[in-house]
């Protein structure tokens, strides 16, 4: 009876001590935080949205929605993200409703591409959430427009419907026409498009010269009145002007009759002309020194003259071939 009794308490105490390692660590489950995020985001309004609703980045999902607080002026989100999930630091959360009456979830922005991640506890603000337009908002805005446009709007007096009727008879038959300009613009915008690079450096080039203008806002200022005095000038004196172009083109006239007339004479001329500029090049030389002795010699044959004579005078140094005559004898 002992031994039975022993080994009942032993199993007892191996089943009780299998429950409290299980009930532990099912808590452990349940209130650890492996490693996940708390998001805390403020939304205006979360209509579809629910404890339990996915939380996704690029549509792949990373977590749940853990709660919904509404509050006086705005619903608080809780979101479990996973602590591995490459979530920007700066992401914002937007309510995505896939369809009109399928369940909304929420996504989380941009992804973290190398950058820092969002951390666990961080908050994201209104000013970077978003919500989807509801549908009774859009009927609102719908029935608001016609509302504006109707006959107890714009069209109170009927100018609505006037500029309608204008509209259709201004593109009465002109429709192809129309849907031309529409395509060219199309182009227009793409062909901007593709030479955005080539476009913001011409109005960068564009800034450049009228900051220019700007700091020399004095000189362009005195040259566009230098400009205008000229322009006032050529009008007062705008007939003479004329009569002067006149006269120059008559001179065109016959100096082009001249050169058709005298082609041959002009090229042997030209060509003539040629050969003497070719000599002078090559007796460059020689032409420099004869102007640097030409003067000297001119000086002297000017004093070499007796005005009162009539005659040349000059004298010679007998000593300045005393070398030349010694050389000479030492020859011999």
């Amino acid at each position: 009876m002992t031994t039975r009794f022993r080994w009942r308490a032993r199993r007892l105490a191996v089943v009780l001590t299998v429950a409290a390692v299980a009930t532990a660590g099912a808590l452990w489950w349940v209130f650890a935080d492996h490693g996940d995020k708390r998001i805390t985001a403020y939304v205006d309004r979360a209509v579809g949205v629910y404890a339990g609703s996915d939380v996704k980045v690029l549509g792949v999902p990373v977590g749940t929605v853990e709660s919904v607080s509404p509050e006086p002026d705005r619903v608080k989100l809780v979101l479990r993200v996973d602590g591995d999930a490459p979530v920007a630091a700066d992401s914002r959360a937007l309510i995505v409703s896939p369809s009109v009456v399928a369940d909304r979830y929420v996504q989380l922005s941009d992804l973290a591409r190398g950058g820092p991640r969002i951390a666990d506890g961080t908050v994201i603000p209104r000013s970077r959430t978003a919500e989807p337009v509801e549908l009774d908002e859009l009927y609102s805005s719908l029935d608001d427009l016609a509302a504006t446009l109707g006959p107890d709007g714009a069209n109170a007096d009927g100018a609505l419907s006037d500029l309608l009727d204008t509209g259709a008879g201004v593109l009465d038959g002109n429709g192809e026409a129309f849907s031309a300009s529409v395509r060219n613009f199309g182009d227009l915008a793409r062909t901007l498009a593709d030479s955005d690079d080539d476009l913001f450096a011409t109005v960068d080039s564009l800034a450049t010269f009228t900051a220019m203008l700007a700091g020399n806002d004095g000189a362009v200022r005195e040259a566009t009145g230098q400009l205008a005095n000229v322009s006032d000038l050529l009008a007062a004196d705008r007939e003479e002007l004329s009569a002067a172009l006149a006269t120059l083109g008559d001179a065109l006239a016959d100096l082009q009759s001249f050169v058709t007339d005298h082609r041959e004479a002009l090229t042997t001329g030209i060509t003539d002309l040629a050969d003497i500029t070719s000599v002078v090049v090559d007796q460059r030389a020689s032409l420099a020194e004869a102007l640097d002795i030409a003067p000297v010699a001119a000086e002297n044959a000017y004093r070499t003259f007796d005005p009162d004579s009539g005659t040349l005078q000059s004298r010679a140094n007998p000593l300045e071939f005393l070398p030349l005559v010694t050389a000479t004898g030492g020859d011999r």
